[in-house]
């Protein structure tokens, strides 16, 4: 049995990358959950593949379902019911993948490997590279992930105010009375 290996762009980025190998008897629809997944997006969202060429113009679709809103040249293929492998026309074979189209979240996917050994410890589709952070779907994300709510709540950063702390004060009071001489009344009252 022949396993793909798609590396998938984050179209705005192409430093940002997941490599995924996929049976080629696999659905589509296990392809795009797969992307989700190495993205960490939800699945409630409209998406649709389209099949590309070298300049990555799209071509025929492969959708969740025929969406009203979309112009299709062509009947949609049934992401349900079409393979991955009978879509590969050639060893660089392209596909645009579409996401959430009202936030239009555009994802390169391409061919970059095929083997005929599958790897028994391997559970298909699956992830084999991580290139990049990738976007966060609904905001921001940070390097440190969800552990930095835990990071504001542990130091809670806002009680502390202006910024600044009481911290150190009677250290610096005490060093400088020990160290140097007092001045005249004079000088110290402003």
């Amino acid at each position: 049995m022949a396993i793909l290996k798609f590396r998938v762009f984050f179209e705005e980025d192409d430093t940002i990358y997941r490599d995924i190998v996929i049976r080629h008897s696999q659905s589509f629809f296990e392809l795009h959950q797969a992307i989700l997944a190495a993205y960490e997006f939800d699945s409630i969202h409209q998406a649709t593949f389209y099949r590309s060429n070298d300049s990555w113009q799209r071509g025929r679709a492969i959708s969740l379902e025929k969406y009203d809103d979309v112009e299709y040249k062509a009947e949609p293929l049934d992401m349900f019911e079409t393979t991955v492998g009978s879509e590969i026309r050639d060893t660089e074979q392209k596909f645009i993948y579409a996401y959430d189209f009202k936030m239009g979240w555009i994802f390169q996917v391409q061919l970059i490997g095929v083997s005929k050994e599958e790897n028994p410890k391997t559970t298909y589709p699956a992830v084999s590279r991580k290139e990049g952070i990738g976007p966060s779907q609904y905001g921001i994300k940070s390097l440190l992930g969800d552990r930095f709510t835990d990071v504001e709540e542990k130091y809670d950063l806002t009680a502390l105010g202006e910024g600044f702390s009481d911290e150190g004060e009677e250290e610096a009071g005490g060093e400088e009375h020990d160290g140097e001489a007092e001045g005249t009344e004079e000088d110290q009252s402003f």
